[in-house]
């Protein structure tokens, strides 16, 4: 199943996507929330097969082109991104392959849905930089969970663009304040359930600038992959429903090649499987 959050006069809405048309959830008799995370905090792995399985057989259907959509999950309580979890990432960079899981933050007002914009800062639009990754949704609270069992804590998958601003990510060797700018979290375009996905460790990601091919990986090159990641971070932090974990980039980001995102650049952050996020840019 592909859940979405579309806008509504009320505020973001929860709703399933099948092929180029919405069910909203709030048309279906007895739905337990109106927001994916609200679904996410009540529904199991199977609640959520049964809700998918009603959107099918419901009438109620609202086409794609006519909504605007925003982060799948729009208000989590975590954003954690993780940095250099690919092997030929950290070498195009010159850094360290870490022997632990390196993470940082971002923040809800980072967030932002396919088709809408990444907005350049005014003071620090010159070295704005695109990261194509495979973020991962909690779907049922871990604290403390081992590596064999942190798949069935995960909801799905869906792709995700974490933008940097570099030079303010290399002032500060913590990066927050290079990352967790406005609008530097697009994700989407829907949150795919784990059913529906083979296997996280063999993904193809794909970033296009304008069309152009310039980022290529596979999340088989993690360095630290989807379980051991939340197993991990699951060691220190209660992760909670809705909370999105990105699991880091391949090599082929702009830093490495000279080449910084710009005003009127479209930015497509392709996951074989899970769709694609287009994300115009523009200036402040």
């Amino acid at each position: 199943m592909r859940l979405v959050s579309f806008h509504t006069e009320d505020g973001p809405a929860a709703a399933v996507r099948l092929g180029e048309n919405l069910v909203p959830v709030s048309a279906l008799d007895d739905a337990p929330a109106t927001t994916v995370r609200g679904l996410l905090e009540v529904l199991d792995a199977e609640g959520l097969r049964e809700l998918g399985g009603r959107a099918e057989e419901a009438d109620a259907r609202i086409p794609l082109s006519d909504v605007t959509l925003h982060a799948p999950v729009t208000d989590p309580q975590k954003i954690i991104c993780l940095g250099l979890n690919y092997r030929d990432h950290a070498e195009e960079t010159g850094q360290e392959i870490p022997t632990a899981p390196m993470w940082f933050a971002k923040f809800a007002s980072s967030l932002t849905g396919s088709y809408q914009d990444i907005v350049l800062p005014a003071a620090h639009a010159e070295h704005v930089d695109y990261e194509a990754e495979l973020a991962l949704v909690i779907g049922r609270r871990a604290k403390n969970v081992s590596a064999e069992n942190a798949l069935s804590h995960i909801a799905g998958a869906m792709p995700f663009n974490d933008v940097s601003a570099r030079d303010l990510q290399m002032q500060n060797p913590l990066w927050t304040s290079g990352k967790a700018i406005d609008t530097f979290a697009p994700c989407g375009p829907a949150l795919v359930t784990l059913d529906e996905i083979e296997d996280l460790r063999a993904l193809g990601l794909r970033t296009r600038v304008n069309g152009e091919l310039l980022q290529q990986g596979t999340t088989a090159n993690l360095i630290f992959g989807p379980a051991e990641v939340v197993a991990w971070l699951s060691r220190t932090m209660t992760l909670l429903p809705g909370d999105i974990i990105a699991t880091g980039t391949p090599a082929g980001v702009g830093v490495a090649q000279g080449r910084f995102l710009k005003d009127g650049d479209t930015v497509e952050v392709e996951i074989d499987g899970l769709g694609t996020l287009v994300s115009p840019v523009r200036s402040e």
